[in-house]
């Protein structure tokens, strides 16, 4: 896609470190599940552990140092954390409501979201091609949402976990413009500010049950917090700047392939075929506007099948 990305050598490690980050973020809803908590308690414990962890790694790499704090970073960070904990909120809540494999597949329009509030917040064109592949991916979004299969009850619990899940993805698009508007620092650090924004945000709306939270709930918590957030995010920024893009285009969906076949062997959950192939679509098209595929070679090439 960019030139950048051609001269970065193949990087074993890195791209090791990168799948399992995706498969550790593939747990996620699992973790959430046995919990046990509300969304927003959830989201502050797991901001809590979380930054526990990033904080002494982030002091560990000396990144606590002024260059780093200026005041426009700093700011941007906030915001970008506010949106952050929006977008943990509403997905934790839609998986407790449409379930991990719906939730997971529906979120992954977020790349398409991100090009479209570019073009209308900043003015950034869409070349023709990735207007095509953003069609294709909002056409796997139908299918994935379920809306159109006659057998499924569709209710308003299942509405409702569809428009989190897409509210969700909008946020996620924002944390990714804030971020991008940020300079000279690093990734660690901004994982960290967001989930200490978080605890500032939801440390008055926690709801702890009237038993309290179980011994076996902390451990859900803790993990939460260490697994698929702390460690995933250190692997993840450690591993981007030495892969390219096309690398990186096609094995983060290894986070969705594998969340949906977690969700059928722990939970015996499973999407239709008609939610897979709006998967395959999502896929194909986020594919396409990562690489910038002209939809014209891939026709051709599609045709000569």
């Amino acid at each position: 896609m960019s030139a950048p990305s051609a001269i970065i050598p193949y990087h074993r490690s890195a791209t090791l470190a990168y799948i399992a980050a995706m498969l550790m973020l593939a747990t996620l809803g699992i973790f959430i599940h046995e919990a046990g908590l509300d969304a927003v308690t959830t989201v502050f414990f797991r901001c809590l552990f979380a930054a526990i962890a990033l904080a002494l790694y982030c002091a560990y790499k000396g990144m606590f140092v002024a260059v780093n704090f200026s005041r426009k970073n700093l700011g941007l960070a906030v915001f970008g954390g506010v949106l952050m904990v929006v977008n943990w909120v509403t997905f934790f809540a839609a998986i407790q409501r449409i379930g991990i494999s719906v939730t997971t597949i529906v979120f992954h329009v977020q790349p398409f979201i991100v090009l479209l509030l570019g073009a209308v917040l900043f003015r950034e064109k869409i070349a023709a091609n990735k207007l095509t592949w953003i069609c294709l991916g909002f056409a796997g979004l139908v299918l994935a949402c379920g809306l159109q299969i006659g057998g499924m009850q569709i209710n308003e619990q299942y509405l409702t976990g569809l428009l989190l899940t897409l509210t969700g993805a909008c946020a996620y698009a924002g944390v990714t413009l804030t971020t991008r508007a940020m300079r000279n620092m690093p990734a660690h650090l901004i994982a960290l500010i967001h989930c200490m924004v978080g605890l500032v945000l939801l440390a008055s709306l926690v709801t702890l049950p009237a038993n309290g939270i179980q011994m076996q709930q902390w451990a859900w918590l803790v993990g939460l917090g260490l697994m698929p957030t702390a460690l995933a995010y250190v692997l993840i920024y450690g591993a981007l700047p030495k892969m390219p893009t096309s690398a990186i285009a096609v094995l983060t969906f290894i986070y969705p392939a594998t969340a949906v076949g977690v969700d059928y062997l722990v939970y015996g959950q499973r999407i239709s075929p008609a939610q897979m192939a709006g998967l395959m679509l999502i896929v194909l098209a986020s594919l396409g506007v990562n690489l910038n595929w002209s939809w014209y070679a891939v026709r051709q090439k599609l045709a000569a099948l």
